[in-house]
């Protein structure tokens, strides 16, 4: 179905980010692994490579503008294409509002918005002028309805919906598309950190009464970044389980 693409996923060296690569990968696309954690995303493109076929390591911090422009010209110079962008990088520093500090704010609002913002200013170019293109954003149901104890990350979630519908109506005209997907509760290794009763909890929101999969992310992901999702563009796909509706 991608057979020969190129996908760029942020924040891939774990979690829905590996799970996403592995699922393009199998789909035939080739795969940068973009993670600060050098390791993390070797092990990652070990295993996409395993799948038939190509991966490439890339430790760039999304958020400095230099560093995304020279992964976008190594990926060029590498494949001579980009097909996909997955902006997936994320990280919480969780707070009641009125305790949250100023480095805590920034921080969560550098990597999960300006980190996208740059990402998709950058590789939007190289689709434009192949006139072909799809963006995914990772945003959460945080960004939809908000959570108390996330002023941050519900802030940066909301502001990357904003920020997906913006692209999606800059870019219909060069048949570049830009979707976002909402996920809920999904069983990784931060929601395995909550106590027990906190899982319970949201446990208990849940219609479909289990957390999601990192799979269950990722499916959604191809489905965006495949053929048959040609005329959808600028929409939020919630993947909770029914919890926001």
């Amino acid at each position: 179905m991608l057979n020969d693409q190129v996908a760029i996923i942020t924040g891939a060296g774990g979690g829905i980010g590996a799970a996403i690569a592995y699922a393009l990968a199998d789909a035939g696309a080739n795969c940068v692994i973009n993670d600060v954690v050098e390791e993390a995303a070797q092990t990652v493109a070990d295993e996409v490579t395993s799948r038939g076929v190509k991966a490439m390591v890339d430790t760039s911090n999304i958020t400095k503008e230099a560093e995304v422009q020279a992964m976008a010209a190594a990926v060029m110079e590498e494949f001579g294409r980009i097909d996909i962008l997955v902006n997936n990088a994320g990280i919480t520093r969780d707070g009641l509002l009125v305790r949250m500090d100023e480095d805590q704010w920034d921080m969560v609002l550098n990597v999960n918005l300006k980190g996208a913002f740059l990402c998709t200013k950058t590789i939007a170019r190289p689709m434009m002028k192949a006139r072909s293109g799809r963006i995914i954003n990772m945003a959460s149901v945080s960004g939809v309805g908000g959570n108390a104890g996330q002023a941050n990350y519900s802030a940066s979630k909301g502001g990357l919906i904003s920020l997906t519908k913006t692209t999606a109506q800059e870019l219909a005209s060069r048949n570049v598309t830009c979707n976002a997907l909402a996920p809920g509760f999904i069983d990784t290794a931060m929601t395995r950190q909550l106590p027990d009763e906190a899982r319970q909890v949201w446990l208990d929101r849940i219609p479909l009464a289990r957390p999601g999969t990192p799979e269950d992310v990722a499916q959604a992901v191809l489905f965006l970044a495949g053929p048959t999702s040609a005329y959808i563009t600028g929409q939020v796909i919630n993947i909770d389980g029914g919890l926001i509706m």
